[in-house]
């Protein structure tokens, strides 16, 4: 879709809903299109703009340039911003037309979309229930269908639980990869921006835009889950209902049906260190952040908000560090109990409460729905939320928690859980179009990744591909080289197959399958490798050239030619049906 037609539907949806409180700045329409029509002269010109044609917001403690950052507090913007955050500007060169900014929780402190003058941001099905936040605005835009994606924040959970109440999509990235440049600190060592959609591939891409420059990647950041991931699930569910219970079960299954291997864990390390952000001495960072203009300006700042942020600067120094060095050891017992597990499944949050309810229980309430997120960014865990079902009235959501670096992880494992059990769903599957690859978004934001081709015992479902799974690499599909190779089969335990080049004359296109591997990963993979074999350049059937596997020539010339196969599965169906026979 045209952008300029999409930004038409926005507006016309907008004055459809007549929600207000979902905005604290709407930009005007006119500047829109034109943002809008410039979009479409790029397209039109050839410009290759991956977000062109979709709608954004943006949660007004990120800037957007002309517009107050107000955090949700008024009087805190003294003028409009002056530019762009970084992740705003990313979605802007990238196609995306910015529609307004959006309300929260003020501070960002908060997990119930209420603690705003803009108005409570109201659940989008069911008004007398509220939205989650903080990034509240945000997922209600969202989940009204009133943009295609929008910009939200997560320190406890900001950019989790209301998606789990709308029924989006929220991806949490590890602490550090999307730059934090142009947004008003909540906490500055655990703030992350996020990103909300209605689905995993228009978050995923958004996610490819915004991340990357900031914190880099771990080396050997993983690609992808495993074909049969590993997934911790918890023992025990403290604080949801039976309902909730139940409908966690059923994601539980689902992931199940589609191979994962569940794991019961003791989740009470993640639990303790989530009390440590609002209960303990790390509360203190949300005082260094905005705390000089809250005490300052009391009158002008939310009943519940403006006391939580003054009494974080009476921690002291001593409670500080003692409970930081309490979050390292809660954290290395967490992990611990992780053991071999590739992801976390829990529950995003714990109910879904009404305004009324946080009316009567402000602290107790928000305190609640924070049980299952608080802990995340404390440990430098990323996370994904996704809808997965109802629970009675209530829509329910999950989460999937991945170590630091993992972001491929835990989005392999969330489509899994968002897939149909009667679907065949892979994860670490990049789908091949037109020969170019679409990859995870971690390697569009900073982790460098080669294309490994191989032809024999690294196929999927062949004896060593489990080195390649090991490192995290991701299977891309099917691939031919190009028509000058020739194949043998070697001499070699396990059995595999030598390629070596011999020239158009004599050659033949050989089947094979392309990887997607951290560069960094390819050294000891190349260490690992027994001769006769080697990597070197190998030519694909469309002109490009991939890393690939090859062999001496004398290995190949000692071994039997099956070239005329066409590829290394084929041949081994083919002795196979031969052994029946004999």
């Amino acid at each position: 879709m045209l952008a300029v037609e999409r930004v038409h539907e926005a507006y016309a949806a907008i004055d459809a809903v007549e929600r207000p409180e979902v905005w604290t700045f709407l930009r005007a329409r006119a500047d829109a299109l034109a943002d809008a029509e410039r979009v479409d002269a790029d397209v039109t010109a050839g410009a290759d703009l991956p977000l062109a044609g979709l709608t954004a917001a943006v949660k007004n403690n990120v800037d957007v340039a002309g517009v107050p950052t107000t955090a949700g507090c008024p009087s805190y913007a003294t003028a409009p911003a002056s530019d762009d955050a970084e992740v705003v500007a990313r979605l802007r060169a990238a196609g995306a037309v910015v529609i307004g900014t959006t309300n929260l929780d003020q501070f960002a402190t908060g997990l119930v979309g209420t603690r705003t003058p803009y108005g409570a941001v109201r659940d989008s099905r069911r008004p007398q229930h509220i939205s989650g936040g903080s990034s509240a605005g945000s997922a209600v835009a969202v989940a009204l269908g009133l943009v295609d994606l929008a910009i939200g924040t997560d320190t406890a959970g900001s950019g989790r639980v209301p998606a789990a109440l709308q029924g989006i999509v929220g991806i949490k990235p590890t602490y550090g990869v999307v730059p934090t440049d142009g947004v008003i600190p909540a906490c500055r060592s655990y703030d992350c921006v996020t990103v909300f959609a209605r689905d995993l591939d228009t978050a995923d891409a958004a996610m490819g835009v915004m991340g990357g420059g900031a914190r880099a990647f771990p080396p050997d950041a993983p690609l992808s889950a495993p074909e049969s991931p590993k997934v911790a699930v918890p023992r025990d569910l403290p604080a949801l209902s039976a309902e909730w219970q139940d409908a966690f079960r059923t994601s539980c299954a689902r992931l199940e049906a589609h191979g994962a291997e569940l794991h019961e864990i003791d989740l009470s390390a993640f639990l303790a260190a989530a009390q440590l952000l609002y209960d303990g001495g790390l509360v203190a960072e949300r005082h260094e952040a905005v705390g000089d203009f809250v005490d300052a300006h009391r009158s002008e700042v939310d009943p519940t908000v403006g006391p939580i942020i003054s009494a974080a600067g009476a921690v002291s120094a001593t409670r500080l560090l003692h409970d930081r060095r309490l979050l390292a050891e809660l954290t290395e017992s967490a992990l611990g109990v992780l053991g071999e597990c590739d992801a976390l499944l829990i529950p995003t949050t714990t109910d879904h409460p009404t305004l009324a309810e946080v009316a009567a229980d402000p602290v107790g309430v928000n305190s609640r729905l924070g049980t299952y997120t608080n802990f995340c960014n404390l440990m430098d865990l990323c996370a994904v939320a996704v809808p997965s079902g109802m629970a009675g009235e209530d829509q329910f959501g999950v989460s999937v928690v991945a170590r630091s670096g993992a972001d491929a992880v835990a989005i392999d494992v969330a489509r899994l859980v968002t897939s149909p059990t009667d679907s065949v769903a892979r994860p670490g599957a990049a789908s091949l179009e037109g020969g170019s690859i679409q990859p995870p978004w971690p390697t569009r934001a900073g982790v460098d990744a080669t294309l490994l081709l191989v032809v024999g015992a690294h196929l999927r479902g062949q004896p060593l591909a489990f080195q390649l799974e090991d490192r995290g690499a991701r299977w891309a599909g099917p691939v031919f080289t190009a028509p000058v190779y020739r194949l043998a089969a070697l001499d070699t335990t396990p059995p595999k197959p030598g390629l070596v080049r011999v020239g158009a004359a004599d050659g033949a296109a050989i089947g094979g399958e392309l990887w997607l591997v951290g560069t960094a990963m390819l050294g000891g993979f190349l260490a690992m490798l027994p001769a006769p074999m080697s990597l070197g350049r190998v030519a694909l059937a469309d002109g490009t050239e991939v890393v690939g596997f090859g062999c001496a020539l004398d290995a190949w010339q000692a071994g039997e030619d099956i070239t005329h196969y066409g590829d290394w599965p084929t041949y081994l169906s083919s002795v196979s049906s031969d052994s029946t026979r004999v």
